[in-house]
């Protein structure tokens, strides 16, 4: 088994946020126990509302179960294709067109082969157990990045997650649900860089002049 690519150093905060990419190709090197132990130490640093802590999480490594796991949410997204036409649609396409015909493509792997799927599951601990989790899905996300590993969340495999038939093989109690689906792994190659928008500030109230 390999360890994390090889970076020159340990990226800051800041070089992270700005490094940080969707990464939809990777190696097939496998990450180690103790790297996923140090991304999920990142993950439980996250802000939590009144310290309740409310995550839990499934780590999958068994290219099987993957694999059976990216089948079967393709399946039902298919099937569903009219509930799910706003995941489904591309923009400047026909609703339900490019993402649909690659959930057809049976070549196509949700997960896009990469052998480390992070599962952030909520537990029912109050009105801010969603928030709590995506901010621990970010320190994840940006831990890996700092450690030179891609990730990507993968909104397709959340209708499998939440099936009874799923929850039970992956141990996840009844009242908890997946969160956020996070894939991870070492990059194939470089990711482009995504232009973003300047902030859009609303309002700027400065302190009144005298």
């Amino acid at each position: 088994m390999t360890t994390p690519a090889a970076v020159a150093h340990e990226l800051s905060a800041l070089e992270a946020i700005y490094q940080r990419r969707a990464v939809r190709s990777y190696l097939p090197d496998p990450i180690v126990e103790p790297t996923i132990n140090r991304l999920l130490d990142a993950a439980v640093h996250a802000p939590t509302a009144m310290h309740l802590e409310p995550w839990s999480f499934v780590v999958v490594q068994d290219r099987a179960v993957l694999q059976r796991l990216s089948n079967r949410a393709k399946a039902m997204m298919v099937a569903e294709a009219t509930a799910h036409r706003d995941l489904l649609r591309a923009p400047g396409a026909t609703p339900d067109g490019r993402h649909l015909a690659m959930l057809e493509d049976p070549k196509f792997n949700i997960f896009y082969d990469a052998g480390t799927l992070i599962v952030i599951c909520g537990k029912p601990l109050g009105q801010f157990v969603t928030a709590d989790c995506w901010l621990a899905v970010e320190n994840l996300m940006l831990a890996a990045c700092a450690l030179g590993l891609g990730t990507c969340c993968i909104g397709f495999a959340l209708p499998a997650l939440h099936s009874d038939e799923v929850k039970r093989e992956l141990g996840i109690p009844a009242g908890t649900d997946a969160v956020s689906a996070v894939i991870v792994g070492v990059p194939r190659g470089d990711t482009p860089v995504v232009p973003r928008k300047s902030p859009e500030i609303l309002r700027w109230l400065r302190p009144a002049e005298h």
